[in-house]
């Protein structure tokens, strides 16, 4: 008789104490939620203490991930990749106990783009290496031709930054200070470099600390296994979850805007195999390698993938090889999801959201009505202004991404304004930025009619403005949907575009493009960008009357759009009360 799918023994040819093994991811769990708290508190730039970009993760010795905190998706890329990294330059015999080791590169050191710096410990036991912990950072400043290290407009990953393969940046547990230097000073912001990477590796030492004390209460014996329990419930499960699917093919394809410097569309062409339990993905028909800095390299296109399998498929599931390699992720060589060196790659998480949204459009032909989503605005738009610190202590460099309009669902309207996909940091306070540096918000809003109707409409994009109080800033911005805008679903509109206007409602107020960089801003000017929204739901004749009653009177939608999408009639029915 073939066993039964229990949750004992859903692992291949394992029986599993699921009490156990839930009280053992917990546990794990528990250890990367420290370290990332650890990391955020300790850290001094504000992209990581205040914005929080940044993730950890616990590793095997094989370099096989084990846990991954709640972070950001696109990291587990970096992670995944420098700790592989780290294993294929050095042998595990050839480190010890208080060695680190730090690297950031796509093509060296399979990094996803060069201001995210991972920073991977071995953790010793009994003598030998049996886990590592690594940490990766967002960092504001790498070098590179323009503040803030990534522009659209970059054609070769030498112009994004400095390059650090896999380098031991601590031997024995002393900080190599030399490299440090070398390090810290091809950036615009020293200091704040040099104090993140090392909070970096003290976080990595914290963890480890956490694994021996978990270890010490369990035996390393019951500790490797439950880590082959996790690993294998984690595979048969998903596989599980593919089985369930029909066998067949299904794509969907996102375009971007432009490839960085302008010209036709870009496609993102994702199709779905589901062969048994076989998942496969593949990004055949997808544009040739970007000629500026919008390809993704191969580790961030993996991770992207496997955060959308397990979004749609399973949300519950432990983030951890288990899961990925029950993936299978294709894309020719020289294609925008998978570039040639030295193609840049600085804006990758742009087209991370895109691959993001065309996998997730090609999952409306596999699952039911109730599990499809509309489009999102699927960019993570980034803003970044340099000047001189108030201190007079160099530059600064202040770097901002951007929620946006998510897409709606059968039984809800889109989220406002929120990170998707890939992407899941914090914004930076208004109070916190003028703090910091010499500018101003002058607003911070939801976009009105930026939402695509529908029975449930699609989330409104974000208005974020600041203004310059001294000459010689500098800006660029790297965006995207400002042409492509977000389809609805099975009767909803689509959402509204994105813009980018300096000086806004001034004389000289101009509309820039979606990509530009080193712009030399006067006191008193300002840069206002507003991110696209999120497609609709549903007919938007089916909307009830009280929801699109709060949408009018809450300025998300003016009525003029909504008589449009929705009709007079029924806008005036709406704000009587009628239905309510």
């Amino acid at each position: 008789m073939a066993r039964a799918k229990t949750a004992q023994t859903v692992a291949d040819d394992r029986i599993i104490d699921p009490i156990a093994m839930e009280v053992f991811s917990n546990r794990l769990l528990s250890i990367t939620e420290d370290m990332g708290n650890i990391l955020i508190r300790s850290s001094f730039s504000t992209n990581i203490k205040e914005r929080r970009d940044c993730s950890v993760g616990l590793f095997d010795a094989l370099g096989r991930c084990i846990c991954q905190a709640s972070h950001m998706p696109m990291h587990l890329g970096s992670l995944l990749g420098s700790t592989r990294a780290v294993l294929g330059r050095y042998s595990i015999d050839d480190m010890v106990e208080g060695d680190a080791f730090i690297c950031n590169d796509v093509y060296l050191a399979n990094g996803t783009h060069q201001p995210d710096v991972s920073v991977v410990t071995p953790i010793f036991w009994d003598g030998a290496v049996q886990f590592f912990t690594a940490t990766v950072g967002h960092h504001s400043d790498v070098g590179g031709t323009v503040p803030g290290s990534i522009a659209g407009t970059s054609r070769t990953i030498f112009e994004e930054g400095i390059r650090i393969p896999v380098i031991r940046i601590a031997r024995a547990g002393v900080i190599d200070v030399d490299l440090m230097n070398l390090l810290v000073n091809n950036t615009r912001e020293p200091e704040d470099r040099d104090l993140d990477f090392r909070v970096q590796v003290a976080t990595n030492e914290r963890g480890g600390a956490m694994l021996h004390g978990l270890v010490r209460q369990m035996g390393l014996a019951a500790v490797k296994n439950a880590i082959e329990d996790i690993l294998a419930y984690t595979r048969r499960r998903l596989l599980n979850r593919v089985a369930e699917l029909n066998d067949g093919d299904h794509s969907f394809i996102r375009y971007m805007d432009d490839d960085g410097l302008g010209g036709d569309l870009v496609t993102i062409h994702a199709t779905i195999r589901v062969r048994g339990e076989e998942l496969t993905i593949d990004f055949t028909g997808s544009s040739p390698q970007a000629r500026g800095a919008m390809s993704l390299p191969d580790s961030a296109l993996c991770a992207t993938s496997y955060y959308v399998v397990k979004t749609v498929l399973d949300p519950e599931l432990l983030p951890n090889s288990g899961l990925f390699d029950a993936i299978k992720v294709t894309s020719p060589v020289g294609t925008i999801t998978n570039p040639s060196f030295p193609g840049a790659v600085g804006a990758r998480s742009i087209t991370a959201n895109k691959v993001a949204g065309a996998i997730l459009g090609a999952f409306q032909g596999l699952v039911s009505r109730d599990r499809v989503m509309a489009s999102s605005h699927d960019s993570v738009p980034a803003m970044v202004f340099s000047g001189p610190r108030r201190d007079g202590r160099g530059t600064y460099v202040y770097l901002e991404t951007l929620g946006g309009g998510n897409g709606a669902r059968f039984d809800r309207d889109g989220m406002d304004g929120i990170h998707v996909h890939i992407s899941n940091t914090s914004n930076l306070p208004a109070e916190a930025l003028e703090h910091e540096y010499d500018l101003l918000v002058d607003e911070y809003a939801f976009v009105e009619d930026s939402g695509g109707a529908g029975t449930h409409r699609g989330g409104c994009g974000l208005a974020r403005q600041i203004r310059v109080l001294e000459d010689g800033i500098i800006f660029s911005v790297r965006s995207d949907s400002h042409i492509v805008t977000a389809p609805g679903v099975f009767g909803g509109c689509e959402g509204h575009t994105a813009r980018l206007v300096q000086n806004h409602g001034r004389s000289d107020e101009q509309l820039l493009g979606s990509k530009v960089a080193h712009i030399e801003m006067k006191a008193g000017e300002s840069m206002r960008i507003e991110t696209g929204g999120g497609g609709g739901y549903g007919p938007p004749g089916e909307r009830a009357l009280d929801r699109l009653a709060i949408d009018v009177r809450g300025g998300k939608a003016s009525r003029p759009s909504a008589e449009r999408d929705y009709g007079a009639e029924m806008v005036r029915a709406a704000l009587d009360g009628k239905g309510c």
